[in-house]
């Protein structure tokens, strides 16, 4: 089963659909089906709350998408590359390759999110005081306006990785001219806010708000571990540091969608087995097919089972380029089902970044000998 799905292209920006969001939506409508609406605009049938819960729920992922957008096409303008946007749990994110030019492009980038749900915000809430508006709109906007401004609130808190977070970032990195110092201060600041958010949940677990304080909790953790995975990303930029282009296996062995699975499987049998292939097509790069589908698929089926049922698109495939650091690699691989990396320049395939290459990079730093599996 694959955890992200791709949805297509806005603004020829890639977006993908993390499974984690068919859930949050479902639970979304019923809570505003059975519990908020009814409550706002008790005048209505249960039918007319249940379309409101849908159209406000889909309205509210909408709302998060063009938050993303705005921080994508801002990124553009400032001539970063853009790896696509996957809606998740916790909202949406703008997935940039590389880091920001300059302190400034990083608080335009930043600030270019708020602004945009702050312009929603606004635009909800001036149509529910509309006069004459029917009561369903007026309760579906009103609850649109204010979970925009909600979610504007949330994402000014100057916490790492929140967009608060990186405009404080960028404001010390401009004043100071060091990114690494102005990182650990801002993520110092985004811990401190974090173990905040963390006692605050204990303490409405403890009054009897259990979901509330578990929920609050559970946000203070993601961002206290995302404060420091942003320390940790920027620290390991430093000069010396081992980029990407230091580690990959270049110029890795390649499949294509219309390959059958048992092709794919004797691509391993005389050379170096990959957890991944990369899966090309006139030379362009579709995706990672992960090797474990020939443990979940039966042996008898490889030769009418197709590559490209199973390949792993760019949007949930982890790319990297070569540019990108030792940390920023680990991010990427961390947060993926597979154990290998696309290594893109540009649109083009440079190389296959695997968890074996980067052992063997890390030996070769500790003047060892590199592992057999080596590329």
């Amino acid at each position: 089963m694959r955890s992200t799905y791709r949805l297509g292209r806005v603004a020829g920006i890639e977006i993908g659909l993390n499974w984690s969001v068919l859930g949050l939506l479902a639970l979304l409508m019923w809570t505003l089906a059975t519990g908020i609406f009814p409550e706002t605009n008790p005048g209505l049938g249960d039918n007319a709350h249940f379309a409101m819960a849908v159209v406000a729920s889909l309205g509210f992922f909408a709302s998060i998408l063009l938050h993303e957008l705005g921080h994508a096409l801002q990124a553009r303008r400032e001539g970063m590359q853009i790896d696509g946007i996957t809606l998740w749990l916790f909202g949406g994110v703008a997935r940039f390759a590389g880091m920001f030019p300059s302190a400034g492009a990083e608080f335009r980038i930043a600030a270019a999110g708020p602004a945009v749900t702050a312009v929603l915000a606004g635009g909800f809430v001036g149509a529910a005081l509309i006069p004459g508006v029917p009561s369903s709109v007026d309760g579906v906007c009103s609850w649109l306006g204010f979970i925009n401004l909600a979610l504007l609130v949330f994402n000014l808190i100057p916490a790492l990785p929140l967009d608060g977070g990186r405009m404080l970032r960028a404001a010390l990195w401009a004043r100071s001219g060091d990114l690494t110092k102005a990182t650990v201060r801002a993520a110092g600041t985004g811990r401190f806010l974090a173990i905040g958010l963390i006692g605050l949940g204990f303490v409405m677990i403890l009054l009897g708000d259990g979901v509330g304080g578990i929920w609050l909790a559970f946000i203070g953790w993601f961002v206290l571990q995302a404060a420091g995975a942003e320390a940790r990303y920027v620290q390991g930029s430093a000069p010396g540091m081992l980029h990407v282009r230091d580690m990959m296996t270049a110029d890795p062995i390649t499949t294509s969608p219309g390959a059958t699975l048992e092709e794919a499987a004797a691509l391993g049998r005389d050379g170096d087995p990959y957890d991944a292939y990369p899966v090309t097509e006139d030379g362009h790069v579709l995706g990672l097919l992960p090797l474990r589908v020939l443990r979940e698929v039966p042996p008898g089926e490889w030769p009418d089972r197709r590559v490209g049922e199973f390949t792993l698109g760019r949007v949930e495939a982890p790319v990297v380029t070569g540019d990108d650091t030792l940390a920023s690699a680990l991010a990427a691989l961390q947060a993926a089902p597979v154990q290998s990396a696309l290594v893109l320049e540009g649109e083009s395939l440079a190389g296959l970044l695997r968890i074996t290459d980067i052992e063997d990079a890390l030996r070769a730093r500790a003047g060892r000998t590199p592992s057999p599996a080596s590329g």
